[in-house]
Formats: structure tokens, C-alpha cells, sequence
């Protein structure tokens, strides 16, 4: 395992944020304001937060999930009589699991003997099969050249990023292995250990593909003593511009990378590693919905009322909103201006809104200010002082609504 440069502090949150969060480069989230309506509004007893240390192993959290779930549920069997006196059958547990908490549930489900205290699984936006951002991380190239208005600004900071996810487990075991590397001018696309990305350790790969042989060997054991005793929906979008494969250079000696591939995704997980084929059937629910919103109630509200019920969520829970965000790679140096697109058809007839505010200060927001470029395009920029950014547009007839945030940082 890569040695943390310093000890890395493990820390148990108490629940679910409620406000935008960020791993620089890799992830991002706007919080969970609205999860438990989300969910159906459940009985205080039933519902049941889990907050885990995202950057320690996903092995680790999953088996900190399986003792958490063997003593809620030991509390609510003992309830749900009073509750539910005409239930069918002895209570379970239903995992609703965002972005890489869906690693971890499934780790528990297969890996760590949870299969039998499961009704259901349900991943949103989950990265089954690793992020390319996690890549650019442990090569020193996850913030673009040209971030600050000095020439080392980006390669300052990319140091210090790197330093940082070395020692973080969770980072090694979100390297990408599916197809995600190609030679720049080329067509064929290859997995990172055919391909090898300059600066990413080979110790890293091997972590990432020891966490999912662990995990695959694991759903082949468990898939010989019988049917799966839960089921499985995977929450997940292609309507966002998405990096699903890294650009290495051509000549020889050369480390530099080139911008991603982008592709279909919900812009943070493209659809190559949304899909769950491990489950071996086609659980994949698509959405309108970006990565940070999978979990809000619009896009969960009615797949929750299905799975509850017993029912099979529908094919498409919601089509898409007609209106989309696009940011600069993650984060951005204060004092040089960064550019926004935003994509819509007719948005100036459909009554276009956009304002940004810092994180935290929803109250203090300030419009913004989009021109037309290109039909149905138009772009906005901004430059801001360090902090955290959201910026947001919405339409009517239909409406419609995108949010993101950015990190700005002082140089």
C-alpha cells in the first residue's frame, strides 16, 4: 500500500451533509437537504443515516456498515411490530447508497455477509467501475495548465493534490478499469494496465484491482449458493458531458496528458462505469438528473414509492430538463477569469434565471450574466475570490434546472 506522507486521521461523520462538498478534482456533492422526503418520509426509527470516512478503504466503511446495520436492525425488528403488526415477513434493510457509498454497499452485500439482511440495493450515480478523475489525482494532472496567472500556479497545486491522494486508499481503489486510456491520435482504447499512466503508481492499480477481483470473486461464490436474495437498481444519467478516458501522449518521454475524452455520463461517472454488470441482469435506471442531484427527491421520489411497494421502478424516471451546466476542470486559481457554458434550446423564451453565491450563503445571491455564442449556447465569465461557488439556471415551459459548484483557490 502507498505510505501517507503524513498519518492519516480517520473521522466518523454523524450523518448526512447538507451542503456542497468536495474532493478537489474528483468529486463533488451538493448535500442531501431533502433525502429523507426523498425516501418517502419514513418513520423516525426506520430512517437511518450513515456516515463513513470516505477516504479510508471502502472495505473498511463496509465493514463498519455491517456492524451498524446488525444493531439498527436488531432495534427495529424489535419495533416493527408495533408499527407494522401485518407485515409479511421478518424486516430487512434497504440500502440507498450515493456516488461511491454505493461501493461500499454493495462491499457489505457480497463481501462482508450482508446479503441475507437486504430488501434492496440502490446506487446512485455510483462509479462501479472507477472514475478517470481518480487517475489524473495520482498523476499530478487533475487541474489544467494555465489555472493561475502564473505559469507554476498548476503544477503547484497538482503537487500538493497528488501528495494528498497518495495516502488516501479510497482514491487507489477508484482507478478506472474499464477502457479509459488512450494515446493521443489513436482510436483504441485500453484498460491502465495495458497502458500504464505516467505518474500513477503501480502500487495504486494494484490496489484497485485487488479491491474488485475481492469484490468479483466474492458475487461469483455467492452466486453458486443460489439466487441473489435482494434486489438491485442503479440509478445513473447520460446527459452530461462526462471524462471517460484519459489522452496520454505520443512521443516517446512525454508525461504531459491531454484534456479528457469526454462522454455520456451524469457528469462526474461516465456510463462505461455506471453500468452494474455485476449483477448479471440489467438493473440500470436512467435519469435527467447530474451526479449531485441523483439523490434529491425529484429524482429519487419515484423510485422509492416502487421499491417500497414492491413494485418495478419504471424504465425512465424523469427525461431530461432541457438545460445543462458546464464547468473548467476543478478547482480554479482566484485572479484569472474561468469560463462557463451552459446548454438549452430557446432558454431566453423560457424565462432564463442564473445566479451563483458562495457556499453556505444561498441568501447573497448574485445574478449572472450568459451570452449566446453558438445556437443554443451560451457562455459566461466569472472570477471570483477562494472559496466554494454554486452557480445555478433554471427555465420554465418546461422547467428546468442545472447546479453546480466550483472550488476557487488562492494562489
Amino acid at each position: 500500500m502507498t505510505r501517507c506522507p503524513r498519518p492519516l486521521t480517520a473521522w466518523t461523520p454523524e450523518g448526512c451533509s447538507r451542503s456542497p462538498t468536495r474532493s478537489p478534482g474528483l468529486l463533488s456533492c451538493l448535500g442531501y437537504p431533502d433525502l429523507r422526503t426523498a425516501l418517502g418520509d419514513p418513520l423516525d426509527a426506520q430512517f437511518v443515516p450513515f456516515g463513513y470516512d470516505w477516504r479510508l478503504s471502502h472495505r473498511l466503511a463496509a465493514r463498519q456498515l455491517g456492524e451498524r446495520v446488525a444493531r439498527e436492525l436488531d432495534r427495529w425488528r424489535a419495533e416493527a411490530g408495533a408499527h407494522y403488526p401485518d407485515r409479511p415477513d421478518d424486516p430487512r434493510v434497504i440500502l440507498v447508497c450515493h456516488g461511491t457509498g454505493g461501493l461500499v454497499g454493495r462491499h457489505y452485500l457480497e463481501c462482508e455477509g450482508g446479503r441475507e439482511t437486504a430488501r434492496t440495493l440502490i446506487t446512485l450515480g455510483t462509479p462501479q467501475q472507477g472514475l478517470v478523475q481518480a487517475a489524473r489525482l495520482l498523476a499530478g494532472q487533475a487541474v489544467p495548465d494555465g489555472a493561475g496567472p502564473d505559469g507554476d500556479v498548476a503544477a503547484r497545486l497538482n503537487e500538493a493534490l497528488r501528495a494528498w491522494a497518495l495516502g488516501l486508499p479510497a482514491i487507489a481503489e477508484l482507478l478506472p478499469l474499464f477502457r479509459a486510456v488512450r494515446v493521443e491520435g489513436g482510436t483504441r482504447e485500453r484498460v491502465i494496465t495495458q497502458r500504464p499512466v505516467p505518474g500513477v503508481p503501480g502500487e495504486a492499480v494494484g490496489q484497485a484491482l485487488a479491491f474488485q477481483e475481492r469484490f468479483r470473486l466474492a458475487c461469483d461464490r455467492n452466486a453458486r449458493s443460489g439466487p441473489r436474495p435482494y434486489a438491485v437498481h442503479c440509478l445513473g444519467s447520460v446527459d452530461f458531458p462526462t471524462p471517460e478516458a484519459l489522452v496520454l501522449p505520443a512521443g516517446p518521454g512525454g508525461e504531459h496528458l491531454a484534456d479528457d475524452l469526454l462522454g455520456p455520463g451524469d457528469g462526474t461517472v461516465p456510463r462505461r462505469s455506471a453500468l452494474a454488470d455485476w449483477t448479471g441482469t440489467d438493473p440500470m435506471l436512467w435519469t435527467g438528473f447530474r451526479n449531485a442531484d441523483l439523490a434529491s427527491a425529484p429524482a429519487l421520489r419515484d423510485t422509492m414509492r416502487a421499491v417500497r411497494r414492491g413494485l418495478p421502478p419504471g424504465e425512465t424516471l424523469a427525461g431530461p430538463e432541457g438545460i445543462v451546466l458546464h464547468f473548467p476542470r476543478d478547482p480554479v486559481a482566484a485572479g484569472r477569469p474561468f469560463v462557463i457554458d451552459l446548454l438549452g434550446h430557446d432558454l431566453p423564451q423560457r424565462d432564463l434565471r442564473t445566479f451563483m453565491w458562495r457556499s453556505g450563503r444561498v441568501r447573497e445571491k448574485q445574478p449572472v450574466v450568459f451570452r449566446q455564442y453558438e445556437p443554443d449556447r451560451y457562455r459566461a465569465e466569472l472570477e471570483v475570490t477562494p472559496g466554494r461557488w454554486v452557480v445555478e439556471a433554471l427555465v420554465d415551459r418546461p422547467k428546468g434546472r442545472d447546479r453546480k459548484d466550483v472550488t476557487v483557490v488562492a494562489v
